[in-house]
């Protein structure tokens, strides 16, 4: 599946016509559901706990996750079929690095949370889409930094942070390995760091999609 068949299947999981009131989720409570049960099998009070969501919503979650063949539920909890556990991998495909990053000079939230996106640089223009989008998500603040031809660059703010923010870069590179025309997407909130993560996969689902793959 190609990430922008793939972008618009998960999509589809979320605007499903249904009858009731419209949906009280987004893409970031599909990806976050699929990433806890990864995990373990996951219960629907804990579901609806991790994800911030009501009861209505973590049933539509659910019912359509086991409509499209991705979960079960047992009594231990709802887990992965073998097309979830598929679906979760193209996920990690398109974000290999997903953690929490501490406050530094160029995070300045209480909560951070950067995404790895792969081969997605050509696509960051000024990084406003990107932020503007992390905040609609719930965080308060975000940041696209490059990599480029060695450095990490950050558009009208550094061309290479790893020299004028030696610190930061330490720290946000802790656990990030990006390659040449990769992106990090750093999300921030004070306010919990549910609404960093969601800010940070928001940004980082601008860019999945590309305009090759729809040529």
């Amino acid at each position: 599946m190609t990430n922008a068949a793939f972008k618009k299947f998960i999509e589809n999981l979320v605007s499903e016509k249904a009858p009731g009131p419209s949906t009280t989720f987004s893409m970031f409570h599909i990806f976050y559901a699929l990433e806890l049960m990864a995990s373990k099998p996951t219960g629907r009070n804990k579901l609806a706990e991790k994800l911030e969501v009501g009861e209505g919503a973590i049933r539509t979650i659910i019912s359509r996750l086991r409509k499209a063949g991705l979960i079960v539920a047992t009594r231990e909890g709802c887990s992965l079929t073998e097309e979830g556990q598929k679906t979760w991998l193209q996920f990690k495909k398109l974000f290999p690095s997903i953690v929490e990053v501490e406050k530094t000079e160029l995070t300045h939230s209480k909560f951070n949370y950067a995404f790895l996106v792969k081969n997605s640089g050509h696509k960051i223009k000024s990084g406003i889409e990107q932020r503007d989008a992390a905040i609609m998500g719930g965080a308060k603040r975000a940041i696209a930094i490059v990599a480029n031809k060695g450095h990490l660059v950050i558009d009208s703010v550094s061309g290479s942070i790893e020299k004028e923010y030696p610190e930061a870069a330490k720290k946000i590179l802790k656990d990030i390995t990006p390659e040449d025309n990769d992106v990090i997407i750093i999300a921030g909130a004070d306010n919990g760091a549910v609404k960093a993560k969601r800010g940070a996969f928001a940004a980082a689902w601008v860019l999945i999609g590309s305009e090759e793959e729809a040529s």
